[in-house]
């Protein structure tokens, strides 16, 4: 049966009004095709411009399906990085195992992508830009419910009506904190830190990555294609306590980091100098947002405002894509926005968990924490090099139907 898109809004012949916050991957997403679908779109960013650069992301499995729709694909594989090897090596730089990057993140080869975060962003500012409207430099205050719609007081001054609010707005989501409170089981740390930064190619890496692991301790330096001028050096560790405030204190960052990895070989001490150095350090806990429910009311969560995997998964950008997509295309085809609110619950959900479970190859293949675990783990990728693994796919990259969605037809004009 044929789905037609159909309108949401209760005040006549109006177009349903939505604002999203946050202009990264899942908003700018969500905002195509809400306007696909005839929805008048409003996408609110706190800072001034589509954020460039940026270390390099994966898009994989059912992700791939949705930038193909979008019209993506063609730009994204000449964006490529196409990695060649991934070294993991001993105290002396020696390498222990070489293997191919796919190993480590599941990624089939001449599907899956890897590109620099910075480009997808602004690939997708430049599909939606004109067809709904950006506003840069803003942020909320408040959100109030009423039966009309959401009453929103931007950072500005200004109060507009909306029928329906998005956060799109990352693991630390302002839309979560007002709506949903801010709460702390909503997080769940992983266990770890990690540091990211530039250091200069000083070794002359092209297309590889080399990471270096003692127990509970990984540094990695990764050259993103040809001779790059710099790497993107990273640093986590594990530790057992969640920080307060002090996380946010730079200085203390360095000095966090610095005591965690003293005593560490390889090239360590002059990461940490690095390190302390860096004008683009991001440091952060590593961690997931679990909740029961995306929605209450007129206001709904999508991406790491939701559902946030953490890096150790890196499906982060792929369950931003989906999630848009499938977010869209349930309010599109639902007669309330309720039902499709629910619908897109119920289809994401066991998507979502499924690939939020996948931080535990993650955790034991990158930080593994025991000597044990660590001597394990490079036993396994030796094995895979002599016996020539071929497929490392992971089932929950596709773990979600996305065909139903192809019967929604647009709104005529």
């Amino acid at each position: 049966m044929n789905r037609r898109a159909t309108s949401l809004n209760c005040r006549g012949e109006d177009q349903t009004r939505v604002l999203i916050l946050g202009a990264s991957i899942a908003g700018p997403s969500l905002a195509y095709w809400l306007r696909i679908y005839g929805f008048n779109v409003v996408v609110v960013e706190k800072s001034g411009f589509i954020r460039d650069g940026g270390y390099p992301i994966d898009l994989r499995g059912s992700a791939v399906d949705v930038v193909k729709k979008m019209g993506l694909l063609p730009m994204l594989r000449k964006q490529h990085v196409q990695s060649d090897r991934v070294s993991f090596v001993d105290e002396t730089g020696t390498p222990v195992v070489t293997i191919a990057p796919e190993a480590i993140t599941g990624s089939v080869e001449n599907r899956d992508l890897e590109v620099p975060r910075g480009e997808l962003a602004q690939m997708l500012y430049a599909l939606t830009n004109g067809l709904v409207e950006y506003r840069f430099n803003e942020s909320i205050k408040s959100l109030k419910e009423n039966r009309d719609g959401v009453e929103v007081l931007f950072s500005s001054g200004r109060s507009e009506l909306f029928d329906l609010v998005i956060g799109a707005d990352g693991i630390r989501s302002k839309v979560r904190e007002l709506v949903f409170g801010d709460e702390p089981e909503f997080y769940r740390p992983l266990g770890f830190y990690v540091a990211g930064f530039k250091v200069p190619n000083e070794l002359r890496l092209s297309r590889q990555a080399i990471i270096y692991n003692t127990p509970g301790r990984m540094a990695a330096l990764y050259a993103v294609r040809e001779n790059p001028e710099d790497l993107h050096a990273f640093l986590t560790f594990s530790h057992p306590y969640k920080l307060g405030a002090e996380i946010r204190d730079v200085e203390f960052q360095r000095s966090f980091i610095a005591h965690s990895f003293a005593g560490a070989k390889w090239i360590l001490p002059k990461l940490v100098q690095a390190m302390r150095q860096a004008e683009d350090l991001y440091f952060d806990g590593v961690e997931q947002i679990c909740m029961t429910g995306w929605s209450k009311g007129r206001v709904a969560l999508v991406g790491d405002a939701a559902y946030a995997p953490s890096f150790l998964t890196g499906q982060g950008s792929s369950l931003a894509l989906v999630g848009a997509y499938v977010l869209a295309s349930e309010l599109a085809s639902s007669t309330s926005f309720e039902a499709g609110f629910t619908a897109y619950e119920q289809k994401m959900r066991p998507y979502v968990l499924a690939n939020q479970a996948t931080v535990e190859i993650g955790k034991v293949g990158i930080v593994p924490t025991t000597h044990e675990q660590l001597e394990q783990r490079n036993a396994e990728m030796q094995r895979q090099v002599r016996e020539g693994a071929e497929d490392y796919s992971r089932a929950e990259h596709t773990a979600i139907d996305l065909d139903v969605y192809e019967e929604i037809a647009l709104p005529s004009k």
